[in-house]
Formats: C-alpha cells, sequence, structure tokens
C-alpha cells in the first residue's frame, strides 16, 4: 500500500466523469488499499478515485465503524433531508454547509465485482453522495447553500 497525492482545485481532472470499473484485478485491489491508506492519512471519512489522479468508479468511506468499498456505485434510493458544514480533501480548509438527503441506499461492485446494496444514514449518507458525486465531476462547493463559519 502507498499514500497517493490528493489533487487540488486547480486540477481540472476533479470536474471530469469517470469511467466504470470493468476489470477487477489486483491493479483495482492496489488503488483501493492505496485510496484507504491516502484516506486515513489525510484524516478524511471518504476518497473518491478521482481525487489521487484516477478516472475511475471507485471509492473508499469509513465513518469510523470500518472501510467500504465501493466499484462502479449508483444511489438508487433516498429520503429525508440534511443539511449541514462539509469539508473535502481537495479542498483543504474549505468548509460549506451543503443539503444532502438523510438517508441513502447505494447499488454498487465490490472489488471482485460481487453486486452488493449498502444502506447509509447521517454522516455515511453525506459521505456516499459527496464521493459519489465526485464520479461524476461534481464537487461540494457547487452543491453549498452556505459558507460554514464554524462553531
Amino acid at each position: 500500500m502507498a499514500i497517493r497525492n490528493i489533487i487540488h482545485e486547480e486540477d481540472d481532472r476533479l470536474f471530469k466523469t469517470s469511467r466504470p470499473v470493468e476489470v477487477f484485478d489486483e491493479r483495482l485491489h492496489c488503488l483501493l488499499d492505496d485510496m484507504a491508506e491516502t484516506m486515513r492519512g489525510a484524516e478524511g471519512v471518504g476518497l473518491a478515485a478521482v481525487q489521487v489522479g484516477v478516472l475511475r468508479r471507485a471509492v473508499v468511506i469509513d465513518c469510523g465503524d470500518g472501510l467500504i468499498e465501493l466499484v462502479n456505485p449508483r444511489i438508487v434510493g433516498q429520503s429525508g433531508k440534511q443539511s449541514g458544514p462539509e469539508g473535502c480533501l481537495s479542498f483543504p480548509g474549505e468548509y460549506f454547509v451543503v443539503e444532502r438527503p438523510n438517508s441513502v441506499v447505494v447499488e454498487a461492485q465490490d472489488r471482485f465485482g460481487r453486486p452488493f446494496r449498502v444502506k447509509g444514514e447521517g454522516l455515511k449518507a453525506r459521505a456516499f453522495c459527496h464521493e459519489i458525486d465526485h464520479l461524476d465531476g461534481v464537487v461540494f462547493k457547487s452543491k453549498a447553500t452556505a459558507p460554514y463559519e464554524g462553531e
């Protein structure tokens, strides 16, 4: 495993749509492992492959209850609303208030290509939405309702 460089706002790859993962091999496994290590090293709760310069539909998330790897994820259900502060490893030090669903259901594949569903509520729903947005070239600042001033 290795820590990869996280790209920032000036890198236009952040605003491009990622391609689906079609090959589930050791190269993908290495990417996912590196992404998890990079995310933890940066003290984040989520990281999309595009944030390390790889335009593939892969995400890692850990909201404190274990690592979740999502390959080719898509949101298939959502309910409720939450509004709160959000930051991003690609925009260090910037925080904005963003409205998201309070609950989401995601369909994805694991690192071996096996399909599964996962539900997230609260912070996990926010992380799922934030990272899946990255795969579509959407960054959280474009969904902000206000700057977050802190408490």
